[in-house]
């Protein structure tokens, strides 16, 4: 089994005119190798996945409190799943929302997310009990187990390998930014699901489109195909791994309209490589061709999809008649867009206000963070803090700590932020697709934020590019790794090393591992976890 990242093929001429249409020649310059189908298929997936759910599980229900932001989602969650959408609550409710005596006051509440990272919150619920925290989490946490399992197949697809599949699934499942976001009822971990289902779909129909233009332009060796099926090509309709991919990109803006960035720079990508494939094929007016029968035609048929995914998950907001601002146009006739239907004009205001809010934050926050922190996880957010003395609560030391924060296992972290910057280099200089598919979440996930200095933000706001950053530190580890074709005795040294690392990466997740469940230790021992002052 080759353990490095596969070459894409780099053709500089075209053998002959009658060579380059048989079928083996077209997957030679359109697709890539693929892992070989053997145990290894589904036993590495199925180990990795199982290690992601059990950390992200076990002991789920604690704390029974509702930490950081879950005192808006959850409850927001409870309201959804009772009367249909959010209602506002008593001033200092959480002691009886726990308690099981929830507190309404019977107006509906002023939310700027969309509902259904909520409604899949509440799911958890309704399945495991409303005043537990394994029923509250338990969605967030299938969420994340998932994701690490869509890692693995993405990884699988990109690099042809088992062996880098698995370290790339390795890398999220002990990674304590995606753990501490599994085990919390925020809406990030759904955005991040949905939006690396969209990618990964987005890949799988790269594959499918170009097998379908293997298929319709090849021809037996010593002919070609006739001038006017390479004057623009064929016209591919059905592409269902493209309908999937618009599908789960819609219902990521259903969770947060920070999803819209993706939408747009993942489209795109997709429409790039359809672009890349009809140039490389030969079609002459591979350009204009693309533009018409790719473009255009994606847009009309994924936007739409998109939309009503989106308009869909707001389903409980439409059939209700007591939610925010639900009567708003017929409480303000010829206001707004008045050719809208009454009920999308007042959804249309409620989403002018929501971004006004969501443009307007600036509130000072002791677990805020700028943009430019990030890469170096300069300021993760503490999720959640207690501290007991001897003889309290079971302590048995002189002081103990309960912690939890969104800090990522920072040897990974940094190698994965090194990673990225030097795929900035590969794909300037190999134009390897699969370098500028990865760095596309940059683009879509960490730019845009630059755009709002003045804005509130936070450090878990980087949680849908975890995935990416997995896939970018594998890549380098598969470019590392010495190719088949390479002398022996290279091999060891380089294999060693990146043992080495992984070793590294494990124990660190092992030392991390209390303050990403809020275990109880020693105060020491939390302190001795706080490397730069900035953590804690």
């Amino acid at each position: 089994m080759s353990t490095t990242v596969s070459r894409p093929t780099v053709h500089a001429t075209v053998q002959s005119s009658r060579q380059a249409f048989s079928a083996a020649s077209l997957r030679a310059r359109l697709l890539l190798a693929t892992a070989p189908r053997d145990v290894r298929t589904w036993l590495i997936p199925l180990v990795i996945t199982v290690l992601a759910g059990v950390l992200r599980m076990v002991n789920l229900e604690h704390p029974h409190l509702l930490i950081f932001d879950e005192t808006y989602y959850v409850k927001d969650a409870y309201s959804l799943l009772h009367h249909g959408y959010e209602m506002e609550w008593v001033k200092d409710s959480n002691e009886q929302f726990i308690a099981g005596n929830p507190q309404l006051t019977g107006e509906p509440s002023y939310v700027v997310h969309p509902p259904l990272g909520k409604w899949l919150i509440a799911l958890g619920m309704a399945l495991f009990g409303e005043f537990n925290g394994f029923g509250w989490r338990f969605a967030t946490a299938v969420a994340g187990t998932l994701s690490v399992l869509l890692v693995v197949l993405c990884a699988r697809r990109l690099f042809a390998s088992h062996l880098l599949a698995g370290l790339a699934g390795l890398f999220m499942a002990v990674d304590g930014h995606s753990i501490v976001l599994s085990r919390t009822g925020l809406l990030d971990i759904f955005l991040m699901f949905f939006l690396l289902a969209g990618f990964y779909f987005l890949v799988l129909d790269r594959e499918f489109a170009r097998k379908r233009l293997i298929r319709t332009l090849s021809v037996p060796e010593g002919h070609k195909p006739d001038d006017f099926s390479l004057l623009h090509g064929p016209f591919l309709p059905w592409r269902p791994w493209r309908l999937a991919a618009a599908l789960m990109l819609g219902c990521a803006v259903s969770v947060k309209w920070s999803a819209l960035a993706f939408i747009a720079v993942f489209c795109v990508l997709s429409v790039l490589w359809d672009f890349s494939a009809r140039r490389t094929i030969g079609i002459r007016h591979w350009f204009q061709a693309s533009f018409v029968k790719d473009g255009i035609y994606a847009f009309f048929t994924m936007m739409p999809l998109v939309l009503i995914t989106y308009l869909s998950s707001w389903t409980g907001w439409f059939v209700s008649t007591g939610a925010k601002y639900r009567n708003w146009a017929a409480e303000h006739p010829g206001e707004g867009l008045a050719w809208l239907p009454e009920s999308l004009r007042s959804l249309w205001h409620y989403h002018q206000s929501a971004y006004q809010f969501h443009t307007g934050l600036g509130s000072e926050h002791g677990w805020a963070s700028a943009p430019w922190t990030w890469p170096f996880a300069g300021r993760p957010v503490l999720m959640y803090f207690e501290g007991y003395d001897q003889g309290v609560n079971g302590c048995t030391v002189s002081r103990c700590t309960e912690v939890i924060t969104d800090l990522p296992n920072p040897v990974m972290w940094l190698a994965a932020t090194l990673s990225m910057f030097l795929l900035i280099l590969w794909w300037a200089g190999a134009r390897d697709w699969r370098a500028g598919a990865i760095l596309s979440s940059v683009v879509a996930g960490f730019l845009p934020w630059l755009m709002y200095p003045e804005r509130t933000m936070f450090f878990f706001y980087t949680l849908p590019l975890v995935p990416f950053m997995c896939l970018a530190l594998t890549y380098m580890i598969g470019r590392f790794l010495p190719a088949p074709n390479e002398p022996r005795g290279t091999d060891h040294t380089r294999v060693l090393l990146v043992g080495i690392f992984v070793a590294l990466v494990l124990l660190t997740s092992a030392f991390f591992w209390p303050i990403w469940s809020g275990e109880m230790i020693d105060d020491a021992y939390w302190k001795a976890h706080l490397w730069i002052p900035s953590w804690g």
